[in-house]
């Protein structure tokens, strides 16, 4: 496998196919990882399966909470963890993340921004994604790529001579979900101004839901065929609701789901469908 960051909006990841083939990827976002609600329990036990099945993690957006700085107006003592009540409360949290991830450090191709790292960047000048993307990378000697809020990931299957590619877009996202849409109606949207994804993937909303657009597409040859544009909503690993809360219950929310998506590309041995994918929950 080769992967490429292209320019700062797309990264390449090339790999080779053959009969039996399969390559999986680990898709999360919302982590929250220094939350003290964010299940650390089920991301080791996700990236611990990661390792088994030699999967690629791509992960798109809040892989930190930070709401408890000294200027922040929802900063909250019950929300600290005890290693990161210090002044330098930035710093610790990048420090101690990096520790905790390095063991998975080679395993990451992407980790990209979302909206509570842009809201640090913003407000305090400082990008706790590219600052821990570097630490990882010297302490681990990878190559781990610093992703933006929105991006492509192109993939790209080879054998021999012959290539096939698909195309995923993510964004971390954005707006509130709706309580009874719970964001679906964004694929509708998205399938107009992003023709050329295949996969369309997102986060933000702490929601979880898969659904496709068939499209009559026209081919070179005069040919039509229908393919399918894949939508994605991805969860989070923070559970708030059984935390009980005051924000979260007083506002009338539910229960969110937990977990993240696998994305598993193989071989089919067939001529004009050589490489297919699934999609699947990982919780």
């Amino acid at each position: 496998m080769k992967v490429d960051r292209v320019n700062p909006h797309v990264l390449d990841i090339e790999m080779d196919y053959k009969k039996g083939w399969e390559q999986w990827f680990l898709l999360s976002s919302d982590r929250h990882w220094d939350n003290p609600h964010s299940d650390w329990a089920l991301q080791k036990e996700h990236l611990d399966l990661a390792r088994e099945r030699n999967a690629k993690v791509l992960d798109f957006g809040d892989l930190f909470c930070v709401m408890q700085g000294k200027f922040d107006r929802r900063a909250s003592k019950s929300n600290v963890r005890p290693e990161h009540q210090v002044d330098n409360y930035l710093d610790a949290v990048v420090n101690t993340a990096a520790d905790w991830f390095e063991p998975y450090a080679d395993m990451f191709a992407l980790v990209s921004e979302g909206n509570h790292e842009s809201a640090i960047r913003r407000h305090h000048e400082t990008d706790l994604i590219e600052r821990f993307v570097t630490t990882l990378n010297y302490k681990a000697n990878t190559k781990l790529t610093r992703g933006l809020y929105t991006g492509w990931v192109r993939f790209r299957f080879l054998q021999g001579g012959h290539s096939k590619v698909l195309n995923l877009n993510y964004t971390h996202g954005y707006g509130g979900g709706g309580p009874v849409t719970k964001g679906v109606i964004q694929a509708n949207r998205k399938s107009v101004y992003l023709p050329d994804a295949h996969f369309c993937v997102s986060g933000h909303i702490h929601e979880h839901w898969l659904m496709t657009q068939p499209r009559e597409r026209l081919l070179k040859n005069g040919d039509t065929k229908i393919d399918e544009q894949v939508h994605i909503c991805l969860p989070t690993y923070k559970e708030e609701y059984l935390s009980g809360q005051d924000y979260h219950r007083e506002r009338g929310r539910p229960p969110k789901p937990l977990g993240a998506y696998w994305l598993r590309f193989f071989a089919t041995g067939k001529k004009k469908n050589p490489v297919d994918y699934e999609f699947i929950r990982a919780k």
